[in-house]
């Protein structure tokens, strides 16, 4: 499940905010560069308040109210979406270039690609209104694909980035190490609209993974400065890591091809196929989109999906899971697809796997495979550690890419751990592993499956289900199955075919062994605690995250103040006795550029580029980065 926030969380106390319609990157940014200094100055009050008179005219308009002289239309197009600056008018007669239009703008959510104009599948084109899937377990991807692996295809050469890519990236950068000194605190309406700005030019550039890069760095900045629940400052901090490090690598000129990106939702023919269903996923964005993406498997083992994401949030997430699968006339709805398969002519295949439904074609139900056959067999043949060691090398060559594939394995279970679940793999010497809810929302039943099988101990089965690559030995599961030939495992309905998704099937007391009594799962016993360390969390590494963290929420600033505040020795001794010389080396090093500010005779700032810092701050992150990768690894075995 998409890790993503629903929007009812993302939204403000004002609930009239989720009237404004998506705005397309380049026309917010347009109109605050419009504004005058004195303007810009007032732009983060009046979008605090400006929502509050939102209303909805039956054209489909949305009009915001400014005293008794002022109405902000936004007129959005066919797909939602306001694409045009002519789009949005204000009444005022400093129009266009005044703070209302600006400011309802700014407190608008920002499209992503999949609301702006997209590149068509062959043949059919995209259907109106619809989105592409958000990213499972992680933020926007720059492709907002479902998590599966990419078709076989011939490695691309790498190419040589033209002026204009180059030009675009060094502007990314600048606008990218602007952000970054002035943190959260001061990264408002208008900082965030340079780094729009960019991103645009990197989208006409032809650097789309640089963009989406941009766009979730600005929409970080947002929750944070709002106070959203949807917020993380870790994922505020990972999304301007990787924002940096693709502008500083596309600026250097010798990028390797993956840098670029690709154009989301580029369908190419994948000419005959035939898919088996895994299991079915809930989306949520946190733009309000809602659906299912249904996993499947080829016989050759390549991953494929099936999406349905449409405006809805989480009404729609709950009911897309039985609704009709729109693929050549397949008479399956998305239940029975996790359950079956289809045999496709004239497929349509992105290149993250996504199948599309162009009118060339064709779909015929097959039968489907149990977890016990093959295809699905083999992916709980590899031990768990080694199927999680060749994710973390993917996300090494391509830190971007999709979310991690599915990885099966076999568990006992142990018992909870809060609302997680403690399970130990069937083999010999395994870890416990921890269990966490795929979303958390109570209106899905993935914690409320997880309750109840922690209430019975020892229960054997079988796990499907996405590793979480920031966390220490932790899967998030989608589906749960039998054991073949255990006697103390899942008891489920034969229509089920021998697995149950978490995100909509609801394990009832039938479904497990007879003859033991359930009971409420407790809190874990501090012996099962002990035997399930967090190497992130018990490892020194934490100092230098707090660092880069503070840096993210308040700037270059609040870097130096914090090494003015800290010795050296006390602060990053630990590392050094840990065996983590490097980090602390370079969290030393971030610390003495944060602080260094020479200025002449006259007070002035003699070197205000912020890019010796911006570099600093990547090298730690970058180190941090990998060595928690590298914990993260070694929990697994």
């Amino acid at each position: 499940m998409s890790t993503e926030t629903n929007a009812d969380t993302e939204l403000s106390a004002d609930v009239n905010t989720g009237l404004l319609p998506p705005v397309a990157p380049e026309v917010l940014a347009e109109a605050v560069e419009n504004l005058t200094a004195r303007l810009r100055k007032k732009l983060d009050a009046a979008i605090e308040g400006c929502a509050a008179g939102a209303a909805r005219a039956d054209d489909g308009s949305v009009t915001v109210r400014f005293g008794e002289d002022a109405l902000v239309t936004l007129r959005p197009g066919p797909a939602g979406t306001v694409t045009a600056a002519e789009q949005a008018v204000c009444t005022c007669l400093l129009a266009p270039r005044c703070l209302h239009r600006a400011a309802v703008l700014g407190a608008a959510p920002l499209a992503d690609a999949g609301q702006l104009p997209p590149e068509p599948d062959p043949e059919a084109g995209s259907v109106p209104g619809a989105a592409p899937a958000a990213v499972p377990g992680g933020a926007e991807a720059a492709s907002g694909s479902a998590p599966v692996a990419p078709p076989s295809t011939p490695e691309p050469a790498p190419v040589a980035l033209t002026a204009a890519q180059l030009g675009a990236a060094a502007a990314l950068w600048q606008a990218a190490a602007e952000a970054l000194a002035a943190g959260v605190t001061a990264g408002g309406a208008v900082v965030q609209a340079e780094l729009l700005r960019a991103a645009h030019t990197a989208r006409l550039a032809g650097l789309p993974r640089a963009e989406a890069a941009t766009l979730r760095v600005v929409r970080g900045l947002r929750a944070a400065r709002e106070r959203s629940g949807a917020h993380r400052l870790g994922d505020l901090t990972g999304a301007f890591r990787e924002l940096l490090h693709t502008a500083g690598l596309l600026a250097s000129g010798t990028p390797g091809p993956a840098l670029t990106g690709t154009v989301r939702r580029a369908y190419q023919p994948g000419g005959s196929l035939r898919v088996y269903g895994l299991c079915r996923e809930p989306v949520l964005s946190a733009t309000g989109y809602g659906g299912v993406v249904t996993h499947l498997l080829a016989p050759d083992g390549a991953r494929y999906s099936v999406s349905d994401v449409r405006p809805g949030g989480l009404a729609r997430a709950r009911g897309a899971g039985s609704a009709s699968v729109a693929l050549g006339g397949a008479a399956l709805d998305h239940a029975g697809l996790a359950r079956g398969g289809l045999r496709i002519a004239g497929a349509t295949v992105s290149a993250d796997g996504r199948l599309g439904a162009g009118r060339g074609v064709q779909a015929t139900p097959l039968r489907g495979v149990r977890w016990t056959e093959e295809p699905a067999a083999g992916l709980f043949a590899r031990p768990a550690a080694e199927a999680v060691a060749a994710r973390l090398a993917d996300r090494d060559t391509d830190p971007d890419g999709a979310a991690p594939a599915l990885l099966g394995c076999e568990v006992t279970v142990v018992g909870a751990a809060g609302e997680d679940l403690l399970v130990r793999e069937v083999r010999a010497d395994a870890p416990l592993l921890r269990l966490s809810a795929a979303h958390p929302h109570p209106e899905l039943p993935h914690t409320a499956n997880l309750r109840r099988i922690a209430a019975h101990p020892g229960l054997v089965l079988r796990v499907l289900g996405r590793p979480d690559l920031d966390r220490a030995a932790t899967l998030r599961p989608l589906a749960v199955g039998p054991v073949p030939g255990a006697e103390y495992t899942l008891r489920l309905p034969e229509e089920w075919l021998g697995r149950a998704d978490l995100g909509y099937d609801l394990l009832q007391g039938s479904h497990f062994p007879p003859g033991t009594a359930e009971t409420p799962a407790p809190a874990p016993a501090p012996a099962s605690a002990a035997e399930a360390p967090d190497l992130l969390a018990d490892s020194p590494l934490w100092r230098v995250r707090r660092l880069l963290e503070t840096g993210v929420a308040g700037g270059r600033r609040a870097v130096a103040e914090a090494a003015r505040t800290a010795e050296p020795l006390t602060s990053y001794g630990p590392l050094r006795r840990a065996g983590f010389t490097a980090a602390a080396e370079l969290a030393t090093a971030l610390a003495a550029e944060a602080d260094r500010r020479p200025r002449d005779s006259f007070g002035r700032l003699t070197d205000p580029s912020p890019d010796a810092y911006a570099w600093a701050w990547l090298a730690a992150s970058t180190h941090l980065a990998a060595a928690e990768r590298s914990l993260v690894a070694a929990s697994w075995t």
